[in-house]
């Protein structure tokens, strides 16, 4: 049981091969459709979004003069939310329910920062290991402590949404399995509860992708 459960999050179950990631560019065909009507509410309510999200990652990457600079977490929000929100629909796969995607979102993201931060800015990193005000006999420990802290942001990025994608998709999967033994009366019961995972599912696939995209904008702005 546990086999066929988990085999949903498999990105071979289908053949033996891996054509489940192309699931991840399905996003793409979705973009031609904003532009057939012009301006149309679907265009509208993007830009909108682009607006909002471009006048918050600037303030919180603290460097206004460079232009341009938000467009990559613009750009990482809604590939992910793309994907998160295309598992909600039967027979897509999740490729936002694995390590190996998220880890490659986030672990060059970070490598780079700290790359840039360390080569152009390597006394105002060295500063971000001590917190100001630490007593200088607790200094060994936070160094150590913030440079552990510092090299598990990655995983913890990609584990953050890992899990939160799967929690909500493994429960929808556990009640639904159910639902062939279940009386009229408890059948609609559950009915009633999968809409409602579904609502809480399709909140948690874009507020996780705005998670993901503001922890990256404020761990890109500590290297400036």
């Amino acid at each position: 049981m546990m086999t066929n459960l988990f085999s949903s999050f498999d990105p071979s179950t289908s053949l033996n091969m891996s054509l489940n990631w192309l699931s991840t560019f399905l996003g793409i065909i979705i973009i031609p459709t904003m532009f057939w009507v012009i301006p149309s509410r679907l265009t509208l309510t993007w830009n909108k979004l682009i607006n909002t999200l471009h006048n918050e990652f600037k303030i919180l990457t603290k460097t206004p003069k460079m232009k341009g600079s938000t467009l990559i977490f613009i750009s990482l929000f809604s590939m992910i939310m793309y994907n998160n929100c295309l598992g909600l629909f039967p027979y897509i796969f999740t490729s936002t329910s694995h390590l190996c995607l998220n880890l490659t979102l986030a672990l060059p993201l970070w490598l780079s920062f700290m790359i840039f931060g360390w080569f152009n800015n390597t006394t105002h990193m060295l500063a971000h290991l001590v917190p100001q005000g630490t007593p200088p006999v607790l200094m060994p420990f936070m160094v150590c402590i913030e440079t552990i802290s510092n090299m598990i942001r990655p995983g913890t990025l990609a584990v953050r949404l890992t899990a939160n994608m799967i929690a909500g998709h493994l429960l929808m999967t556990l009640l639904g399995n159910t639902g062939s033994t279940l009386s009229v009366s408890m059948l609609n019961l559950l009915i009633i509860s999968q809409l409602a995972l579904l609502v809480l599912e399709s909140a948690v696939s874009i507020i996780q992708s705005y998670v993901f995209a503001v922890l990256a904008t404020l761990y890109s702005s500590e290297v400036n």
